[in-house]
């Protein structure tokens, strides 16, 4: 199978690479050199989208890349480069699968949790109503929603389009879990706000091998939650992860610290979303690590 793959270098896409086995793959990337170096030599790694004509050489497409959206402040600046690492590249690809003939048989195209607002105590499946419970000036639903909105563009006759609403992807190096360790290390770790925001987490080996099952399960399209079907509040996950480091459990992060540090930001954190994977399950597909405790003990342990 010859693949496109987006965001090649970043958490995900590195793990998801490692496991397409016996395919073709070709990696967009700033720095060519260095995603060779980083993937291997048996990846071919391309600088823009113009060096293609349009996407017939490829079966399927990845499409995983996009500016980090909690490293920094949420300035208009910031923003707007959030935006158009989703939305700009997004658009590319779909008029690149127009342009041709014989399209990618599949479009995966990323999203968040974060499509749904914050949502509370509710559970949250896939066919919760967005336009009517979600507010429409949280700047994470309106990237996430504009970002699917076009990768849905992609669908015709020909292709199929997969959107990942992700959770909180949880691996041993990188992401957030590499973010929370250092204070949980110290014995300085704790919730954060109320501590009652759900957290909807998924470990790495799950977010991978679920890209892989809707890659390979042709009848699947639309939104997937890629989430643990097991959502835990951001108290327990706390404790959770103190209890899997030996590590005391007696702090917590006030708001109003957070939003002082990460303005409007800070909402990624304050904000939660009880979203479970429905309709992955609801396909056939069977989670590695459901549990939060087993999946930081195989983590950290």
């Amino acid at each position: 199978m010859n693949i496109l793959v987006t965001g090649g270098t970043g958490l995900i896409g590195k793990a998801l690479i490692s496991q397409l086995h016996n395919c073709n793959i070709t990696v967009l990337s700033r720095n060519p050199q260095q995603a060779s170096q980083q993937l291997g030599a048996s990846v071919k790694a391309i600088a823009s989208l113009d060096q293609l004509d349009d996407l017939d050489p490829f079966d399927a497409v990845i499409n995983l890349a996009g500016e980090p959206i909690i490293n920094k402040r949420w300035t208009d600046n910031q923003k707007e480069k959030i935006r158009q690492s989703r939305w700009g590249l997004t658009q590319t690809l779909v008029d690149k699968c127009h342009a041709g003939s014989n399209p990618p048989h599949t479009f995966i195209s990323g999203s968040a949790v974060g499509i749904y607002g914050n949502q509370h105590e509710e559970t949250i499946t896939e066919d919760f109503n967005i336009g009517a419970q979600v507010k429409a000036d949280d700047f994470a639903h309106q990237v996430c929603q504009q970002w699917e909105y076009i990768a849905l563009k992609a669908q015709s006759e020909q292709t199929r389009v997969c959107l990942l609403r992700t959770g909180i992807v949880l691996a041993k190096q990188g992401g957030a879990l590499a973010k929370m360790l250092p204070p949980y290390q110290l014995g300085l770790g704790g919730p954060i706000g109320s501590g009652k925001q759900y957290f909807p987490w998924i470990h790495i080996e799950d977010m991978v091998q679920a890209i892989l099952f809707l890659l390979h399960t042709p009848h699947t399209e639309g939104a997937f939650n890629l989430t643990a079907p097991e959502p835990v509040t951001n108290k327990v996950f706390s404790q959770a992860l103190a209890k899997t480091l030996r590590r005391p459990h007696l702090l917590f992060t006030p708001a109003f610290v957070l939003k002082a540090a990460l303005g409007e930001a800070s909402s990624l954190l304050l904000d939660g979303q009880r979203a479970i994977p429905a309709k992955l399950e609801q396909f056939g597909y069977t989670f590695r690590h459901p549990q939060l405790g087993e999946a930081l003990e195989d983590l950290l342990n």
